[in-house]
């Protein structure tokens, strides 16, 4: 028997000698394709050769490429178990000419292959071309020898392919396998085509036309192919089964399916063996390909895809999670041509056993409600909407497996009242959030909301892809397009921007076009905290809704963003193991320049302390660990050990971020264990260095580390060092030499200081010569007074002064006015004597007005004040002066 292995491998290796490049499968998400939410046919991945935005890999391709049709548009979900032939994910083998060859050789290239290389008998071939095609039939003639009863000439779209409205597009020709007499059914074409007796094998595409809006307008310069034949369906023909289920991967993993549960296949169970068996693939290689289960998107469908497998391994009586254990045997099958899975298989065994423990739970409560529910309900009734909403909303069962338990009793599903139960669920949370007293735009992200679903976030590992347009706003409102020099807010169905959140601040970048338009993407929200609102301008050209988009995130950007948002979380570790475990976040900035990191601390942290901590983080950092990511539910995450962080809120799944070693103390508990939804480096090393630097009060309680990480921390170092070589080579030594030099100097520095301010408190009392500022006592309205300015003299010398004028004087009043860098102080003295007749504290405030200050204070016999006009020096003692002439009385 021939393998599907075999079969594949064959189908490569012919087209590779001759002359096709082989080409390995493109990932199960489109990346040039932002309308697709998976790759659903082989030609995907070369949409953009064929349109000539790309060069192509080579003038001739082949490749056996994987597809999921599972969602959106391309749904075959709800067939898969029941038909013959409907799969989530099957392969398709394809050879491709870009401009090379045409029609002649693809159709040779065909017939040498079904009926030399996989030995079909010709006599049950026949084939179809598009009704006009008169060039192919007459070639399938001289080239198969085959009679005209059996090219049969279809008039429909069925044998004419386009790639959408606009765009390549031409006339097919499909290679039919009849099964025999024995099996009912027509040729294609006939009034009895949808029997099993004719099942197409290959559709060729012969690309020669160019379209728009649906329209033929030219000739494409030069034609191309574009051929697929389904590696399932082609399996079963070469071993002799009708139905793909009976190929031999699947009877692999359905017996893998069989020991695993311990009930056998039988006509009662078949079904739920072959949903297992499709789902395990098709969830497999959508993990492998970096899907994960999430409540959005292509995460929901993955999501839904598994729960499907999972009840019908729970209606086969598994008592334990059942796919993971047949992973292995998934491997074994597919892993030597898809080296993908042997790569992921530790993260698909994972993801699926944690999945479907969860799932349990909800399902056998779910179940149980939905036969309550159902009790009365016979074939041909129907569940009422309300009832399957409250199953979901209520309960978490979803309203598909709610349709796909009922479905074998006949019972049908509401499902224009679920929907309308879901609708005013959905205006009851708008009522909610509108009465919160958030913005007035909320409506609008509602509106978005509702129309568009939630942006599907792909940046956990991108920084570039694809989007379509759902949304334009323009100064608060939507518009449909928007032209060079708007400030506009866009968002797109998925993107590689991540939306503000968690301390993290949004990205920035470029979105493109191929028609020339850019818009400079400056920063990204999360409105609603599901839409991925990126504000812009646009640059060039015209963007639309509907509008696909090349995004390009700002990569260095990001990156130092990454490496800043990874050392948080190593710094809130290193904070824990110093201080103690009461160290909690209470707000954080994750930015491209710096970090910021809130916490509850008492007091503030030594400087031992600090260097503890950084030298610990950057001990982490030089081990360059993995960076791991795993989705749990929230309970699951903290009983592992992780930490909530402050101001997250969660859903039903949340991001368990692992950083650091797996065994850095006695418990072998990993360094760094939080929940965390923000874009992380790869691995330690890549964060580079960290560098704190400043530690500050925020309020009671809460204290605050600054830091730098990589390029920033390296630039602050090194400033740093230069600022020290040049403090070394003012003051004349090495940077080795310069702590102690500047020691010595400042304890010189000192001395000189105390040696002026002596020098200058005997140049006051002694005079000195200096006969704008020597003291002069003199005598008015028949008290003794003494009244002196002393530019440079310190404030602090006022006091020591005036007690010796005092001790002069015998009694009297004495004035000091000390003048420095513009500003001056003025110190009046009263004898114990006159302190009935003066108050030194009215004195000294008539001398600070005159400095153009206010105020002054001390007590009767001694007060000090100043002003910010030294020239005013002498005015200040001639108002002192004047209030000796009037004898004020004592206050």
């Amino acid at each position: 028997m021939t393998s599907t292995n075999d079969i594949r491998r064959t189908f490569l290796e012919f087209f590779g000698r001759n002359d096709h490049k082989i080409v390995p499968s493109a990932p199960l998400v489109p990346y040039n394709d932002p309308s697709l939410m998976f790759v659903n046919a082989g030609m995907v991945p070369f949409k953009n050769v064929f349109t000539g935005l790309e060069a192509p890999p080579a003038p001739r391709a082949t490749s056996s490429q994987k597809c999921v049709r599972a969602g959106g548009k391309h749904n075959d979900l709800d067939n898969v178990g029941y038909t013959a032939r409907h799969l989530t994910l099957f392969e398709m083998l394809g050879n491709f000419s870009f401009g090379d060859y045409f029609k002649e050789q693809a159709i040779e290239h065909a017939w040498a292959l079904v009926t030399r290389e996989f030995g079909l008998a010709a006599d049950r071939l026949c084939v179809t071309v598009y009704h006009t095609d008169d060039e192919a039939a007459d070639l399938w003639r001289r080239i198969a020898g085959l009679p005209d009863e059996r090219i049969i000439r279809i008039a429909t779209k069925d044998n004419f392919w386009a790639m959408g409205s606009d765009g390549p597009c031409g006339p097919c020709s499909e290679i039919f396998w009849d099964h025999g007499p024995e099996i009912a059914g027509g040729p294609p074409g006939s009034p009895d085509e949808d029997g099993d007796r004719f099942v197409e094998i290959w559709n060729l595409v012969f690309m020669q036309h160019l379209q728009e809006a649906d329209q033929i307008v030219a000739d494409l310069p030069r034609p191309s192919i574009d051929t697929g034949m389904g590696l399932e369906r082609i399996a079963g023909v070469l071993q002799g089964v009708h139905n793909v289920f009976e190929t031999d991967t699947f009877r692999t993993l359905i017996t893998a399916s069989q020991d695993a549960v311990g009930a056998r296949a039988d006509d009662a169970t078949i079904a739920s063996h072959r949903i297992i068996a499709d789902h395990l693939r098709s969830t497999s290689f959508l993990i492998a390909d970096g899907v994960l289960p999430a409540n959005e998107g292509r995460g929901y469908v993955l999501r839904r895809i598994m729960r499907r497998a999972m009840r019908h391994a729970h209606l086969l009586g598994a008592g334990e999670p059942l796919m993971h254990r047949i992973v292995p045997t998934l491997v074994q099958e597919m892993g030597q041509a898809f080296p993908e899975l042997p790569r992921a298989q530790a993260l698909i065994t994972e993801v699926l056993e944690r999945e479907e423990t969860r799932f349990r739970q909800t399902l056998d409560k779910g179940l149980r409600l939905l036969d309550e529910a159902t009790s009365g309900l016979t074939g041909g009734d129907s569940l009422p909407g309300a009832t399957a909403f409250r199953l979901y909303d209520t309960f978490g069962f979803p309203y598909d497996l709610t349709e796909d338990a009922l479905r074998d009793r006949g019972i049908a599903v509401d499902r224009a009242g679920f929907d309308a139960a879901m609708a005013e669920q959905k205006a009851a949370a708008r009522a909610a959030w509108k009465g919160s007293g958030a913005a007035a735009d909320s409506e609008l992200w509602f509106d978005i909301l509702e129309r568009a679903g939630a942006t599907e976030f792909t940046g956990y590992t991108a920084t570039k892809g694809d989007g379509q347009v759902v949304a334009l706003i323009v100064d608060g409102a939507e518009v449909a397009e928007a032209a060079a020099g708007d400030e506009i807010i866009v968002l797109a169905n998925q993107t590689p921007f991540y939306g503000e959140s968690g301390g993290q601040v949004g990205d920035s970048g470029s979105a493109t076009s191929d028609a020339g338009l850019l818009i400079e993407i400056t920063d990204t929200a999360k409105p609603l905290g599901k839409l991925h609102a990126m504000h812009g301008r646009v640059v060039t050209g015209t963007v639309r809704t509907g509008s696909d988009l090349h995004l390009q995130v700002d990569v260095a950007r990001r990156d130092a963003i990454r490496a800043n948002h990874s050392a948080t979380h190593l710094l809130h570790a290193a904070l824990r193991n110093h201080l103690g475990d009461h160290v909690t976040q209470k707000g954080s900035l994750v930015a491209p320049d710096r970090l910021r990191f809130d916490f509850s601390h008492p007091q503030p942290l030594t400087p031992a302390q600090l260097a503890a901590v950084e030298t610990e983080v950057n001990a982490e950092i030089r081990f360059n660990e993995p960076v791991t990511t795993r989705l749990m539910s929230p309970d699951d995450a903290v009983a592992a050990g992780a930490m909530a962080l402050f101001g997250e809120k969660y859903g039903e799944e949340v991001r368990v971020l692992s950083i650091g070693r797996a065994d850095w103390n006695a418990s072998g508990r990993t360094y760094s264990v939080e929940l965390c939804g923000g874009v992380h480096v790869s691995a330690t090393g890549d964060i580079g260095l960290f560098r704190i630097i400043g530690e500050s009060a925020v309020s009671s309680g809460i204290r605050r580390i600054e830091a730098l990480t990589g390029e920033g921390a390296r630039n602050w170092v090194v400033g740093r060092e230069e600022a020290l070589k040049s403090i070394a080579a003012t003051i004349k030594a090495t940077p080795e030499e310069a702590p102690a030099r500047v020691v010595t100097l400042l304890e010189e520095r000192r001395r000189l200081e105390r040696e002026l301010a002596e020098a200058k408190k005997q140049l006051a009392l002694g005079g000195g010569g200096n006969t704008a500022s020597a003291a002069a006592d003199e005598e008015i309205a028949g008290t003794r007074f003494a009244g002196q300015v002393i530019p440079g003299l310190e404030a602090r010398d006022l006091r020591g002064l005036l007690d010796q004028a005092k001790q002069r004087l015998g009694s009297g009043v004495a004035a000091i006015v000390a003048v420095n860098d513009g500003r001056a102080t003025i110190a009046v003295a009263v004898t114990h004597d006159l302190i009935g007749r003066f108050d030194a504290v009215q004195l000294v405030r008539a001398g600070v007005e005159a400095l153009g200050g206010k105020g002054g204070g001390g007590r009767p016999d001694m007060a000090q004040g100043g002003g910010p006009d030294g020239n005013q020096a002498h005015a200040a003692l001639d108002a002192v002066r004047a209030h000796l002439t009037t004898e004020p009385v004592a206050g």
